[in-house]
């Protein structure tokens, strides 16, 4: 009995990076979306505030994570930069915002934040934006 890995078989890995990054990617989008309409409601709000910049900053800081960098994530645009600003907010939800609590409020976040570090070292793979600037580049050395 023989496995299926990376090194015979590319489309393989490629297919799973586009699976993993759209339906992270997506999903990521649906905890982003809510503040963003919370950010452009204005109004007073209420968000944890990590860095001491005030609520409205951390929100704003908050909502470019979750739903600008979950689009580029989706694009596998700038797929490492966006996916570390991704981490950087899931590692403050887990250990700052959820710290006190229970294993099952911060699980959530760890397994986004275990799913970014895959994506952060392997990279967006070919199917993605990332991977035709790859391919241009490399045709263009020729």
């Amino acid at each position: 009995m023989s496995y299926i890995n990376s090194k015979t078989h590319p489309v393989f890995t490629d297919v799973s990076l586009f699976i993993v990054r759209l339906f992270v990617g997506f999903a990521m989008l649906s905890h982003g979306f809510p503040k963003l309409q919370m950010l452009l409601e204005g109004g007073d709000i209420k968000f944890f505030d990590f860095l001491g910049l005030g609520p409205q900053i951390s929100l704003a800081l908050t909502v470019f994570a979750e739903f600008v960098c979950s689009i580029f994530l989706i694009l596998g645009l700038f797929t490492r930069i966006a996916v570390g600003f991704l981490m950087f907010t899931m590692f403050v939800a887990a250990f700052f915002v959820h710290g006190g609590d229970t294993f099952d409020k911060r699980e959530i976040s760890l397994l986004y934040l275990s799913i970014y570090l895959l994506i952060m070292a392997i990279g967006s793979g070919r199917i993605s934006v990332d991977g035709m600037i790859e391919k241009r580049k490399r045709a263009s050395e020729w």
